[in-house]
């Protein structure tokens, strides 16, 4: 049978562990001398609320390996393949870290999502279709797959960003004094400012406009996703064309880990672009 562990990073909750079929690896994150286990010790909305009134920024790191480790080996021990599906490894030293611990283990495949959030989501629909096969032809199948993914999101703010190292300087004077909203997505694993918009209502119809122009595939979920406050993705998909609005089947309140970069109120969609012929 095929065991499928994800990293909090994926914005997986903990309640949406059967639907998706996986097992969640916790990251951690800490204010201060204050240590947390992402998602689960903190509700989301107790962690915006602590991060809106905070004055440090939020440090993220690596999740226990001694417990994945176990984990992992409990699931191997009763004949389990497991395939493990961590953050970017652009993003985090999550991946690196894993793939150490199972080096040399053909009964466990740790593959490089070079996604985030809702990306995974999709990796991972992707990989219940197929359950049936092998790691190796797993394996082979999301790396054709990641490609396809877009990830297209507006922060309300650009400061998280900035204090997070993921948006330089110069950027945030941009965006900041002159109201040049950057659309932020993830490329070849990093985050990357994909277009700069002059103020938030053209970067809405960016985005509402690149569905068409990056052919959204209707055979998968669009991934309408926000942090704290769900109004902008709300005006986002009321802009937005009724053959798309009928692919979002829930939002996605970022989890900390994700979120405490994107600040409150950033939004935005996630989805997978057509197979190229």
């Amino acid at each position: 049978m095929l065991k499928v562990f994800v990293d909090s990073g994926s914005s997986i909750k903990q309640e949406e562990k059967e639907k998706y079929q996986v097992e969640i690896i916790p990251l951690r994150y800490s204010f201060g001398d204050e240590d947390y286990l992402d998602g689960i010790d903190l509700t989301i909305e107790e962690f915006y609320d602590k991060l809106i009134q905070s004055k440090q920024f939020p440090k993220t790191s690596l999740p226990n390996l001694a417990d994945i480790e176990e984990r992992v080996n409990q699931f191997v021990q009763n004949g389990d393949d497991v395939l493990i599906l961590p953050i970017s490894s652009q993003i985090s030293g999550t991946f690196n870290a894993i793939s150490k611990l199972f080096e040399g283990n053909n009964k466990v495949r740790v593959v490089d999502t070079l996604s985030v959030a809702g990306g995974i989501r999709l990796i991972v629909q992707e990989v219940n279709k197929h359950r049936d096969e092998s790691l190796e032809q797993l394996e082979n199948r999301i790396k054709k797959f990641i490609p396809r993914i877009q990830i297209l999101a507006i922060p309300e703010t650009l400061n998280y960003l900035l204090k997070g190292g993921r948006l330089s300087k110069v950027e945030w004077l941009l965006g900041s004094v002159l109201n040049i909203k950057p659309v932020i997505g993830i490329k070849q694993g990093k985050v990357k400012v994909i277009a700069k918009k002059m103020g938030i209502k053209n970067a809405m119809n960016y985005i509402v406009n690149a569905l068409k122009e990056l052919r959204c595939d209707s055979n998968y979920e669009l991934i309408a996703s926000y942090t704290y406050n769900k109004s902008n993705v709300e005006k986002l998909i009321s802009i937005t064309d009724e053959k798309y609005q009928k692919q979002i089947t829930s939002y996605d309140n970022l989890i900390p880990s994700i979120g405490c970069h994107w600040g409150p109120n950033a939004f935005g969609y996630i989805f997978a672009s057509e197979e190229k012929n």
